[in-house]
């Protein structure tokens, strides 16, 4: 079992680890999604084990989403999640087998390839489309499987949500789906031992909790110009992929 203390840290990496997190809030809010796609990577330069980040940052997605999905049930639309939930769910499970078993190195290559990945669509303002049913199913398997190793699939599985559901429906969608997935994840972690991180979590609500409120108050606007918005993320996560990678190996 890792033991992890967040006080431990000195008072430069708990300044820095306080503001990913209203960072963390303010995507997920913000965006519906890529909370963690967008934190994580930072998070691994402050301190660079994934099991020490990822219990964390699945319980603030499991109490935020709850908190924003308190009186929106009825506008998700649970035709697409009953529709898409046999192609995610054995990926998410083989995914987070593969997170426990996998050796540090190796997560965080995965994680930062990833990060590389989306860095480099945004940047070329390329969304991630398809249209094909098979092409449909491949990438819902590929978000699956990614959402277990590093809670980093969201980007997948929204671009075939963002054609399948009318944009006032597609968070709160998202946030039942992973409500869902970060369940599973979590008793997964629980089942072979790794410490969630509790204490930890709770002196990080706060911050997340700031920038959640900020992401919901701007959630239209940040969906207008969500373009230009990954076009300058993916400038500054390719930077901090290829310096991780480096570190890592």
């Amino acid at each position: 079992m890792i033991e992890f203390n967040l006080l431990e840290f000195s008072p430069a990496q708990l300044a820095v680890s306080f503001t990913l997190f209203v960072w963390s809030g303010f995507v997920r809010a913000g965006l519906g999604f890529g909370g963690a796609v967008l934190t994580l990577p930072l998070l691994l330069m402050v301190d660079d084990r994934p099991l020490f980040w990822l219990p964390i940052l699945a319980l603030h997605l499991l109490i935020f989403s709850a908190i924003t999905l308190r009186s929106r049930l009825g506008n998700v639309d649970w035709r697409v999640l009953r529709k898409t939930l046999p192609y995610i769910l054995p990926a998410k499970l083989i995914g987070v087998f593969g997170l426990v078993s996998l050796p540090t190195q190796w997560l965080v290559t995965i994680i930062y390839g990833i990060t590389s990945f989306y860095a480099l669509l945004w940047i070329a303002g390329t969304r991630i489309e398809s249209g094909k049913p098979w092409l449909d199913k491949l990438m819902l398997v590929g978000g699956g499987y990614f959402s277990g190793t590093s809670l980093s699939g969201a980007p997948l599985i929204a671009a075939v949500y963002l054609r399948e559901i009318v944009r006032g429906s597609l968070r709160d969608t998202l946030f039942v789906l992973w409500f869902l997935l970060v369940s599973i994840k979590l008793v997964t972690l629980v089942w072979f031992g790794i410490e969630l991180q509790t204490g930890s979590m709770l002196l990080l609500i706060p911050a997340t909790a700031a920038g959640h409120i900020a992401g919901m108050k701007i959630h239209d606007r940040l969906l207008d110009n969500d373009r230009l918005f990954k076009r300058v993320l993916g400038v500054g996560m390719i930077s901090i992929a290829a310096i991780g990678v480096a570190r890592a190996w």
